[in-house]
């Protein structure tokens, strides 16, 4: 496979040649996998307290017991409170009387992440690398672009090297993905309930994924633009090619990433 590189002006230079990982297998049911369990490594463990609900002396006492029992007494035989003098109190501890314990709460001790064989990640990471190569996956994620862009797209290095926003956007435009950076902006909204305290309150639509050998700049001119990550090649994840577990974002290699992904062979 054979892609052409893209001047930061927007100007077709020459092919390059595509490493295997464009030429994979899409495989949905992988990726989906692989997304849940990265994103299972962010969940936050949750409990009860043990002993919630049995701080009491509340304990159920038989018929053996005959200066407390409430057996033939027209009362429940359940968990009551010890009363000085032989007497019994209110019923506490079980799940249905006021201020007891939950009848199945919560574990802290419970498993959370979803384990993954390594070779089956790497194979979930080249599909979604692959998709990016995939016009219309691209287009059914709902991204907007000019449809005279050729996939995958691959931008010549100088593009790692810029340092103001305003430049990264120019090179995003004139890549033809101006639609999609509005449309992020336009479609970016306030969390509702304390979710607006989390992640700086906001929902960012993703939009443009950049792929980088090295960081000269880039990073920082695009992090302020909605939607747009920028990630070095060697951690490129599921969950950024993928977001949400659907394949297909729009996605910017640059020359020196495709190079790298070939040269080291990653996620082979």
């Amino acid at each position: 496979m054979n892609a052409q590189v893209v001047a930061i002006d927007g100007k077709k230079g020459a092919e390059m040649a595509l490493p295997a990982q464009f030429a994979e297998a899409y495989r949905p049911d992988l990726i989906r996998r692989a997304f849940l369990s990265e994103r299972s490594f962010t969940y936050q463990p949750k409990g009860n307290y043990p002993m919630a609900g049995r701080n009491y002396t509340a304990e159920y006492y038989g018929r053996r017991h005959a200066w407390r029992q409430t057996i033939n007494t027209g009362r429940s035989r359940l968990p009551r409170v010890k009363i000085p003098g032989g007497r019994s109190g209110r019923v506490l501890t079980v799940p249905h009387a006021t201020h007891g314990t939950r009848a199945h709460p919560p574990k802290a001790n419970k498993i959370l992440k979803e384990r993954i064989n390594i070779k089956e990640k790497n194979y979930a990471i080249r599909s979604a690398i692959a998709a990016t190569g995939v016009k219309e996956l691209v287009e059914k994620r709902g991204h907007k672009f000019e449809q005279a862009i050729a996939f995958p797209i691959i931008a010549d290095t100088a593009l790692e090297g810029i340092k103001k926003a305003k430049d990264a956007k120019a090179a995003f435009v004139a890549f033809g993905f101006e639609q999609d950076i509005e449309r992020a902006h336009d479609a970016r909204t306030m969390r509702s309930g304390r979710a607006r305290l989390r992640r700086g309150g906001y929902r960012t639509p993703s939009s443009v994924l950049v792929v980088i050998g090295k960081d000269s700049g880039i990073w920082k001119a695009a992090r302020n633009l909605p939607g747009v990550d920028v990630v070095s090649v060697e951690k490129l994840t599921v969950e950024l090619l993928c977001p949400g577990g659907e394949a297909g974002r729009l996605t910017v290699w640059t020359k020196d990433a495709v190079e790298k992904l070939s040269a080291e062979n990653l996620f082979m």
